[in-house]
């Protein structure tokens, strides 16, 4: 899981919300989950009693935790794992060292290309890996009670919803259903990639969605934004290469 360098800065465009987020559909997301037993009663993450929660380190930490998982994984040389171990302590908490906004792709499994256990990681998934109000809510849950230190937008290479966009911006494709406002959120991106000067339209546009997703939570107030300000989180994005299982930073 490397530095990745790629043409189409996120810098030649101002970004915008991945999704308009207002105050009511922010307190309905909220009330949702209240309603749904979700919310810890104390509405706080309690630590265990002998000791500082096991998700309690540093954002650098937790990142590099999945790059090793990462190298791992791609190396085909993933950690053995009983996955029965620990499942009747976890019915006491959960403590992930990371929420993943992944794609909803099929052969994206984010638990598998990080290499990580049950309950380690805090997933979203949902195609193109855009932001809206429901995952918002998720993320801000994991950032607020649950005390993940780490944000991953995780794109892919080869991304159908991407790739959507694009068909419906160059040879105007009609989508059916509700697929039409999926693409709505990523249309931005393509044009961010249209100016790149080297490198595939598609790859480019999938690098530049996650660099748009990370761009919207680090300035999404009231929790995101006040944590990553404060330094209590990092918010990064990356892409996973289908062919070599490889995560890249982006």
């Amino acid at each position: 899981m490397g530095e990745r360098n790629t043409t189409a800065k996120s810098k030649t465009q101002p970004m915008t919300e991945a999704a308009p987020l207002t105050r009511r559909s922010l307190i309905r997301a909220g009330a949702g989950i209240a309603l749904s037993g979700w919310l810890p009663a104390s509405l706080g993450a309690a630590a265990p009693a002998d000791g500082p929660r096991p998700n309690a380190i540093s954002a650098a930490d937790a990142l590099k935790r999945l790059k090793d998982g990462n190298q791992r994984y791609a190396s085909n040389q993933p950690d053995e794992k009983d996955f029965s171990a620990g499942r009747a302590a976890r019915t006491t908490g959960q403590y992930p060292i990371a929420s993943i906004l992944s794609c909803s792709d099929s052969r994206v499994a984010p638990e598998l290309v990080f290499d990580q256990g049950p309950g380690d990681l805090f997933v979203m998934r949902v195609a193109g890996n855009c932001v809206s109000t429901d995952l918002l809510a998720s993320l801000e849950y994991g950032v607020e009670f649950l005390g993940i230190p780490l944000i991953v937008v995780l794109g892919h290479t080869g991304c159908g919803a991407v790739d959507a966009a694009i068909k419906v911006m160059k040879k105007d494709a009609k989508l059916p259903g509700h697929l039409p406002e999926l693409v709505r959120a990523i249309k931005p991106a393509v044009i961010i990639a249209e100016k790149a000067s080297s490198g595939t339209l598609l790859d480019n546009a999938v690098a530049a969605n996650v660099r748009r997703q990370v761009a919207a939570l680090k300035r999404t107030n009231p929790i995101i934004a006040r944590a990553y300000a404060a330094k209590k989180i990092d918010v990064v994005g990356a892409v996973y290469d289908l062919a070599t299982g490889r995560v890249t930073l982006v």
